[in-house]
């Protein structure tokens, strides 16, 4: 944790040199407004990605090899190292930073462990949340000797049964099913190792219907700064159908989140949890995202992340005018808590180019063209690399669109005409981003 008094004169004169860690979209968003601040002297990604070659120095470090990125810090005099990806956190990127006796002076944007579980295991999100009161569905867990228990508990439940593997399991843990043989087939699976060992316990909970959105917040543990909403689109297809992605576009604001809906979100759900935070002494400096559900004009929790979301990053951070650096910079100090936030009042929204076949198998190493031709939007690149000046695919999801207006619609026109600019083998997008708005 920085400490001005001991460590820094002015917050405002600070010159720091700065490591994101991740390459995809989110990365490339946060680097991106990173360069924008005045306090930065020098911007360094690891491993990053076509897009933030234009920003800093991309660096090939290995995400989870927390003694190569260690050794970075000390030699690059690393002053804050931003974590984008859930994996570090849950594994401990920020205990391990901390524990070097060289670099209590330097600040990790994202959790330790511990409060990182509320992302690593369902089971812990859900205990924190009927701890705290926090509405969400009910639930109850069960690992292979409880097979039998969790079958009965299935035949108590209503369809549609959700099955959620305990850990991580690059977003494909969760399993929603009609009818009750099959769920209970499919409970057997996932204790049996379908997901490895994130499905050693899985959660089953009630099916909750209504309208999804993601409300983000900047905290250290004991103060926060809500930050733009946004709606994202998990589906491959046309109409929400098809197998899940890690995204395929996103909208903010959310429409329907007005006002009293969001003093719902933040009395009932955000302050709750950062006071949930405090009173168990959790170590949290970072961004928390709220998966959330709207019933009938209520919120309640269907996940917690502990970093920000992708592709909701590519909305929700140009919509925040301040310097993001600076806010960052004064978490855990009397400063963070007096700090305003500016958020820009138009609206933003961004549709993701992915690869053919993807979410399942797909080619990589197809060249990009047309970005030269791209007006009015920006471009955040994710699963895209830069060979001698020239951008290949080499991810599924490959390139977001973000565009900007008073108007979602007009913005999400502006999107659609520019990745229609942009063009490699194999390119798909959703035609229906905003569909349900």
């Amino acid at each position: 944790m920085l400490i001005y008094s001991q460590n820094l004169k002015n917050p405002k004169t600070l010159d720091m040199n700065v490591l994101v860690i991740g390459s995809g979209g989110r990365e490339h968003a946060l680097a991106w407004k990173i360069a924008q601040s005045p306090l930065l002297r020098n911007l360094y990604i690891a491993p990053g990605n076509s897009g933030t070659l234009e920003l800093g120095e991309n660096i090939q470090l290995d995400p989870n090899n927390f003694p190569q990125i260690v050794d970075f810090i000390l030699e690059k005099e690393i002053r804050m190292v931003i974590v984008g990806p859930e994996d570090p956190l849950v594994k401990g990127i920020n205990d391990y930073i901390r524990m070097q006796p060289d670099l209590h002076h330097v600040q990790v944007v994202g959790p330790n462990s511990e409060a990182a579980q509320l992302e690593g295991s369902k089971e812990y999100a859900k205990e924190f949340m009927a701890r705290n009161n926090i509405p969400t569905a009910k639930y109850e867990s069960f690992s292979l000797g409880d097979l039998e228990r969790g079958q009965a508990f299935l035949e108590q439940m209503k369809p549609p049964y959700v099955l959620k593997a305990d850990g991580l399991a690059g977003g494909k843990g969760v399993v929603i099913l009609e009818d009750l043989e099959e769920a209970k087939a499919e409970l057997e699976s996932m204790l049996g190792g379908k997901f490895g060992a994130a499905s050693e316990k899985v959660v089953i909970e009630e099916f909750l219907s209504g309208i999804e959105l993601s409300v983000f917040a900047l905290t250290d543990g004991t103060h926060y700064k809500l930050l733009p909403n946004a709606k994202d689109y998990k589906r491959i297809g046309v109409g929400d159908t098809g197998l899940n992605t890690g995204g395929m576009g996103a909208v903010s604001p959310v429409p329907f989140a007005d006002d009293d809906f969001m003093k719902k979100v933040v009395d009932r759900i955000v302050e709750p949890t950062i006071a949930g935070f405090k009173s168990i002494g959790l170590h949290y400096e970072g961004f928390v995202f709220f998966g959330l559900i709207n019933i009938d004009g209520d919120p309640f929790v269907i996940e917690y992340n502990v970093r920000m979301g992708d592709p909701e990053s590519e909305v929700v951070i140009p919509r925040i005018k301040s310097d993001l650096l600076e806010l960052m910079s004064k978490m855990g100090t009397p400063e963070f808590q007096t700090a305003s936030i500016e958020i820009d009042a138009q609206a933003a929204t961004t549709v993701m180019l992915v690869s053919g076949g993807y979410p399942e198998s797909y080619e990589k190493g197809k060249e990009i063209t047309g970005l030269d031709l791209v007006e009015g939007s920006i471009v955040f690149h994710a699963g895209a690399t830069n060979i001698d000046g020239q951008v290949f695919t080499s991810g599924g999801r490959v390139m977001a669109v973000t565009s900007m207006d008073t108007e979602w619609k007009n913005a999400l026109t502006m999107s659609y005409i520019n990745a229609a600019m942009i063009q490699y083998d194999g390119m798909y997008f959703r035609s229906d981003i905003g569909f349900d708005l």
